[in-house]
């Protein structure tokens, strides 16, 4: 049998359809090589990208380091009241950043932790824990720092300078910061804003005695006599 013979209108319609088709696909075709484009732009860029987040990184990281060698020395001498600062050499290890930090006196390189007997350590890790401190997010770590006879190693008339050191670091960033010592309660009274003293009982209990209160002594100096 001879097959019948579309009508051209058929065939019209056809064709309108394949070249809607047809141009769908040009469209298709040119979005996805601009996009082909583009990606390879990035590609091309990445190295460029990567080297410059990690000079930024660098400085940074060097500018913290310096800083850290700044405030630290300061507080060294306040202190310690000796001529002596921080060194602080950075570098990168194993794709990760790493410090050794020294003291220097007069140009000479002296070790931290023998330096003076551990009161130079001392000084530092307090100041090392709340540059920690400061770099956490505050919404999930409360601004709280506990130093446990972190001045164990001070002589007595060098533990007022670093309660000052410490009171003063933790108004400025907003930090609370409790610290226990087996030093006289007399030498935190100028600083701190609370001193409490424990005192075993033959019980085994421990009573806790309120030696001084800068911030309540403070409102009563603050409010306004009645009458």
């Amino acid at each position: 049998m001879t097959e019948e013979l579309r009508s051209p209108a058929g065939l019209r319609r056809d064709l309108d359809k394949l070249e809607a088709v047809r141009d769908r696909l040009v469209r298709d075709r040119a979005t996805k090589s601009k996009d082909l484009e583009e990606a390879n732009q990035r590609i091309e860029l990445a190295p460029k990208v990567e080297t410059a987040l990690r000079t930024l990184s660098d400085s940074m990281f060097a500018h913290l380091v310096g800083v850290i060698e700044e405030k630290l020395s300061v507080a060294l001498q306040e202190v310690l009241g000796q001529p002596i600062r921080l060194k602080a050499i950075a570098e990168y290890k194993r794709n990760a950043a790493s410090v050794e930090f020294h003291i220097e006196r007069d140009g000479k390189k002296e070790d931290i932790v023998r330096g003076q007997g551990g009161s130079v350590a001392n000084v530092l890790s307090v100041g090392l824990r709340l540059f920690a401190l400061a770099t956490l997010d505050p919404a999930e770590h409360r601004p709280f720092l506990v130093l446990d006879e972190q001045d164990c190693w001070l002589r007595p008339e060098l533990v007022p300078p670093l309660v000052k050191i410490v009171h003063e670091a933790c108004q400025a960033l907003g930090f609370q910061v409790l610290m226990i010592s087996h030093h006289d309660h007399k030498l935190f009274e100028d600083y701190a804003d609370r001193v409490f003293r424990l005192v075993p009982q033959p019980d085994g209990s421990v009573a806790v005695e309120k030696m001084a209160d800068r911030i309540a002594d403070n409102e009563r100096m603050n409010t306004p006599a009645l009458g």
